[in-house]
């Protein structure tokens, strides 16, 4: 494995280069090329466990579960680590283990491999493993907003994406089969516009007429820190760009022989969302930084803070269905944006990447 964040690069920056790699690289790449990498030092389940109501298996017994994230331990997986601080999967009966991402792990090929039962996943690439034959399915989305963000410098008086159009963007070559084909289509941004960029702040914090990509918990802090100021943020996810992000997933025949199994790591997953955005974070906090040593508090913080102003994962369906929620509308939605843009064959059966089955039980049945 190399290191989790070259000297080059600075944590906030190479986060942006995961996401790309890991939810994007897949489309781009395709699913099976990234070499597998499962040598991170997972989190153990703790020894105490609150009685939260919930029904553990059948037998008593706790059953094993691998859940694999798609980078290091951040605020982005905050839910997951905190159902495991404080007692919440073993109350549903499970003791799950948290493998963390990085830039050498397909998280694919460790769920199909069976080193793992779920997988942090992401819907384009879910419809993309559905044309090429992957047999998983996206059980639940904990994100209802995809956290990726254009940056502009306050003295371009941007108020709208739309006020970016024609402005030097810095965008990853993944970005063109992700959100530049939809701000194309929606927004008339061209090609002409496209910057490299480098996954470095530098260029765009040299040009105040330029734009940057980037993700909302990482890159505004990072360049505030880094040129001194707030940069303007656009989350697309505001301007009509619709994917579900941090999602979970498993193999399809997961779902067909053992139903319970998914549904409690779902709904167990899911009140730890909830415990870590509206309770104390702090048992979940601890969790992430024993595993990833390099995360701050500081940052920690700001992605908490960044989650919940924006709505991130309690937005939209989640408000009245609860977090987790998913709907045919959106997947179809989203679909239908990308098959327009040539990314999706209009033939995918694109319904086989998800289910309904295991979410949308509504907010109280996941507070109570």
């Amino acid at each position: 494995m190399t290191p989790r964040y070259p000297s080059d690069r600075s944590p906030k920056i190479t986060q942006i280069n995961r996401r790309r790699f890991i939810q994007y690289g897949a489309i781009a790449l395709g699913t099976g090329v990234v070499t597998a990498c499962a040598a991170n030092s997972p989190v153990s389940s703790p020894s105490s466990s609150p009685n939260l109501g919930a029904s553990p298996s059948p037998t008593g017994a706790l059953t094993k579960v691998g859940f694999g994230t798609n980078w290091y331990a951040q605020a982005e997986h905050g839910g997951f680590y905190q159902a495991i601080a404080t007692g919440i999967y073993k109350s549903y009966g499970l003791d799950v283990t948290i493998k963390m991402g990085g830039p050498q792990v397909n998280g694919t090929q460790l769920l199909m491999g069976g080193a793992i039962e779920f997988f942090m996943g992401y819907g384009s690439d879910a419809i993309k493993a559905i044309e090429e034959g992957i047999p998983k399915v996206t059980v639940a989305s904990i994100f209802q907003k995809d956290p990726q963000i254009l940056i502009a410098h306050p003295e371009a008086g941007a108020k709208d994406l739309k006020d970016l159009k024609g402005k030097p963007i810095f965008i990853s070559s993944a970005a063109n089969v992700t959100f530049w084909p939809f701000l194309k289509a929606k927004y008339g941004f061209t090609d002409g516009q496209k910057r490299p960029y480098n996954f470095s702040p530098a260029p765009f914090l040299a040009d105040k007429a330029s734009v940057q990509q980037g993700y909302l918990s990482s890159e505004p802090l990072s360049i505030k820190k880094e040129g001194g100021f707030e940069p303007t943020v656009f989350l697309l996810a505001d301007y009509g760009y619709d994917p579900y992000s941090t999602t979970i997933e498993c193999k399809q025949e997961l779902v067909q022989q053992n139903p319970d199994l998914v549904q409690r790591f779902v709904e167990a997953s899911i009140k730890g969302w909830y415990s870590y955005l509206e309770g104390d974070s702090k048992p979940g906090n601890d969790l992430i930084k024993k595993d990833n040593p390099e995360m701050t508090d500081d940052q920690l913080a700001f992605g908490i803070a960044k989650m919940k102003e924006y709505g991130i994962a309690t937005s939209g369906d989640a408000e009245t269905n609860g977090i987790g929620a998913m709907t045919d509308d959106r997947w179809k939605s989203f679909f239908d944006t990308m098959v327009a843009q040539g990314v999706f064959k209009q033939t995918t059966d694109y319904k086989q990447a998800y289910t309904l089955q295991f979410v949308n039980k509504g907010t109280a049945a996941y507070k109570g």
